[in-house]
């Protein structure tokens, strides 16, 4: 799968999470260069506007994502 086109203005890596250690590399991995379709930010900004995806949400939080979603229909 090809690189999210999200990932070099994502604000989650711009400040909040180093991209190059720790977690941050294990989700730019599995997300940013996986399955960007399983990013719950992803998820969020494509299908209620990038407005709605706040700081606090990790790329690995889809519960959240799909329930913000669901009430936000």
């Amino acid at each position: 799968m090809a690189t999210c086109e999200k990932l070099e203005k994502c604000p989650f890596y711009q400040g909040k999470m180093s991209m190059e250690s720790g977690l941050g590399s294990i989700y730019k991995k599995k997300y940013c260069e996986g399955n960007k379709l399983e990013c719950a930010r992803y998820m969020i900004a494509t299908q209620l506007g990038p407005e709605h995806v706040t700081n606090h949400i990790y790329p690995n939080m889809q519960d959240l994502a799909k329930k913000m979603i669901e009430e936000n229909k």
